[in-house]
C-alpha cells in the first residue's frame, strides 16, 4: 500500500458527542481501532460500532502500536497533558479547541513537537464549513479588496442545570463562554486578518450562576488597524451564527451553522463604482454539515505530505494568549 492509499488507524480519547462525531467522519482514510473513556459503557457502545476495542484508561490506547493518529475530545482539563502523552509515543493527534486550559498548558507539547515528526492539528472544524471555505477562496481572490475589519457574534441559550455542567467549573473548563465558542471567533479572525497585536475586551457573568463567563466581547487589531469586533454568548436565547467580512470593495455576510443555528448562507455584497445598492449573490448549503469529514481529510493528507497543519498548535496557543488578557482584565483569571 502507497502512503498516498494508507488508511491510518485511529484511536478516539473521549468518546461523547463529539467523539462520536469524529468517529463518524473518519471517511475511507482512517480505520476506528480503539475507544477510551472514563465511562467505560460510553467507549464500549462507539467501539461495538466499529469493532474497535474500547479502554477506560487512555495510555493502553496511546501504548497500542496499531494507532497512527489519536484524536483527543476530552474536558479541557485534560486535553493538553494527553496530547503530550500522544506526541511523546510519536502518535499524530488531532485534539479539539480550545487545546488547553491555558497557553502555559500548550508550551511542553511545542516544545517537544520541535524535536519529533508527528503532526497536531487543533479542531478548529468552523473553518471547514462550506460558508467559509467559500468565503474563504473569495477572499483570496481579492474580490474584496484590502480587508478592513471582521465583525461576528455566536451564542446559545444553553440549558437548565448549565450552571451546574462541567462548563461551569474553571477547574475543568478554564473559563466559560470566551474558552468555549469564543475560540472559535478568534481563531476565524486570526485565519483571514493575521496576527493581531492589541487586544481588549471583557468578560462578563450576567445570567447563569456560575463562576465562569456567560458572554465574552473581544475587539482585537491587526499592526495594520484590521479590526475583529467579536462577541460570544451563551445567553443568546436563538441559537446564533454570525460573521461579516469587510473589505474596500464589499462584504461578505455568513450566518447560520445548519441545525439549531439556522441554513448556512453566504452572501456577497460586491460595490459598486458609483457607490449606492450592491451586487448581491449568495450561496445556501442545505445539505448535512460536512466539516468534520473535510477536516480530518486534510489532516490525513498532512501526515502523508509531511506539511503543517493548516490549524495547528500555535494557532490554539494565539487564541488562548487573547482569552487568557481579557479574562485577567475582567477579573477571570481562573488559572493564572
Amino acid at each position: 500500500m502507497t502512503e498516498k492509499n494508507r488508511v491510518f488507524g485511529v484511536g478516539i480519547i473521549g468518546c461523547g458527542l463529539i467523539g462520536q462525531k469524529r468517529a463518524n467522519a473518519l471517511g475511507s482514510g482512517g480505520k476506528l481501532i480503539a475507544c477510551a473513556d472514563i465511562a467505560i459503557d460510553r467507549a464500549t457502545a462507539l467501539a461495538n460500532r466499529f469493532n474497535a476495542k474500547s479502554f477506560n484508561d487512555w495510555q493502553d490506547l496511546i501504548a497500542m502500536n496499531e494507532v497512527d493518529i489519536v484524536i483527543i475530545s476530552t474536558l479541557h482539563d485534560s486535553l493538553a497533558e494527553i496530547t503530550l502523552a500522544a506526541v511523546n509515543s510519536g502518535k499524530n493527534v488531532l485534539v479539539e479547541k480550545p487545546a488547553a486550559r491555558t497557553s502555559a498548558e500548550l508550551e511542553p507539547i511545542l516544545w517537544a513537537l520541535q524535536e519529533s515528526s508527528v503532526k497536531v492539528h487543533v479542531g478548529f472544524n468552523h473553518r471547514y464549513h462550506r460558508a467559509i471555505r467559500k468565503s474563504k477562496e473569495l477572499v483570496i481572490s481579492g474580490v474584496l479588496g484590502e480587508l478592513m475589519f471582521i465583525r461576528a457574534r455566536y451564542g446559545h441559550g444553553a440549558r437548565l442545570g448549565y450552571d451546574k455542567e462541567w462548563r461551569a467549573d474553571p477547574k475543568l473548563s478554564g473559563g466559560g463562554e470566551l474558552i468555549d465558542q469564543g475560540p472559535h471567533l478568534i481563531d476565524l479572525s486570526r485565519w483571514f486578518l493575521g496576527d493581531f497585536s492589541e487586544i481588549d475586551g471583557f468578560a462578563h457573568t450576567y445570567y447563569w450562576n456560575m463562576p465562569v463567563d456567560d458572554n465574552g466581547f473581544v475587539l482585537l487589531k491587526t499592526p495594520k488597524k484590521q479590526v475583529a469586533f467579536l462577541h460570544a454568548s451563551c445567553t443568546e436565547w436563538k441559537n446564533l451564527f454570525s460573521m461579516e467580512i469587510y473589505g474596500k470593495d464589499g462584504k461578505l455576510d455568513i450566518s447560520g451553522l445548519g441545525g439549531s443555528y439556522g441554513l448556512e448562507k453566504l452572501t456577497y455584497y460586491k460595490m459598486l463604482p458609483q457607490m449606492g445598492p450592491p451586487e448581491t449573490v449568495s450561496w445556501e448549503y442545505p445539505m448535512g454539515d460536512d466539516s468534520w469529514a473535510v477536516e480530518m481529510a486534510e489532516f490525513y493528507e498532512d501526515i502523508q505530505l509531511d506539511r503543517a497543519p493548516a490549524a495547528g498548535l500555535n494557532d490554539a496557543y494565539q487564541a488562548l494568549k487573547i482569552i487568557e488578557k481579557i479574562y485577567k482584565d475582567s477579573g477571570y483569571d481562573h488559572c493564572a
